[in-house]
């Protein structure tokens, strides 16, 4: 790509006139996804639980870029909480096009001591959230146009996992398989389509691409490289386009061949 062309104004916004919300989207892979959807012309609105100044920092970045965006504090872990925030913002924004479940815990533990209560909490973050948030957003889906989108981060993991300690966290990523799959079949004659995305290591301060384990995961990959958020991005937003309206029921595994 010439310089020219990487510092031109972003002529094409796919999502002109679409509300969008994103769970967890202050920080890493969330903000990434916020940034991008906001870029590709949509309002967007976005879930986070104690993250306040990079929330209303990620907000004014966005405004000041000529978009519109909307910072909601709940905790995923919390359904009432969740189903208020889903309708708030389809009332503050006018409708809800789009649903990113991103919000998701990683909590790992050798299986003789690992809490209930651990898993308990990974369950109602990682499945419980995203059911609840999608059965609220549903409700405002396929008005004026029948355009619905319903996309879950899941993991790389649900595919393959090589270390002890994360079986917890591999089960609840799994879950996500089959959820998407059967809500893709709930929801498909409404011309909702919901599809998983599935990253491995991805270069966030949860995950930093020189931490400890990094080198490890690298050698289990046929890139030997973190992801960088905007990879992540990127591969929401064509499930959040028009382009991708065939595309429902789907893992698609964005990992550098971790799993191949």
């Amino acid at each position: 790509m010439s310089s020219a062309l990487a510092t031109s104004p972003v002529l094409h916004q796919p999502l002109t006139g679409k509300v969008a919300l994103v769970t967890g989207g202050a920080r890493g892979i969330g903000a990434a996804i916020v940034r991008r959807l906001a870029r590709d012309g949509a309002a967007v609105a976005f879930t986070y639980s104690s993250s306040a100044a990079p929330a209303l920092a990620l907000v004014a970045d966005i405004e000041a870029s000529g978009g519109k965006a909307l910072a909601l504090q709940a905790d995923s872990a919390d359904a009432a909480a969740l189903t208020q925030v889903v309708d708030r913002a389809a009332r503050e924004l006018g409708r809800l096009d789009i649903l990113v479940n991103n919000a998701g815990v990683a909590i790992a533990g050798e299986i003789g001591s690992f809490a209930l209560a651990d898993i308990d909490h990974t369950l109602n973050v990682n499945v419980r959230a995203v059911f609840v948030a999608t059965q609220a957003a549903v409700r405002h889906m396929g008005q004026g146009g029948a355009y619905g989108r319903v996309i879950t981060i899941g993991s790389t993991n649900s595919d393959r996992v090589p270390w002890a300690g994360f079986s917890v966290y591999g089960m609840s990523k799994a879950a996500i398989v089959g959820l998407t799959k059967g809500l893709a079949r709930d929801l498909g004659p409404r011309g909702i389509t919901v599809n998983n995305v599935q990253p491995g290591p991805v270069n966030t301060d949860m995950n930093p691409s020189d931490g400890p384990m990094a080198r490890d995961m690298h050698g289990l990959m046929a890139l030997d490289r973190h992801a960088h958020p905007d990879e992540i991005a990127g591969m929401v937003a064509y499930l959040a386009g028009p382009e991708s309206g065939m595309v429902t029921g789907a893992s698609l595994l964005i990992d550098g061949g971790f799993a191949a």
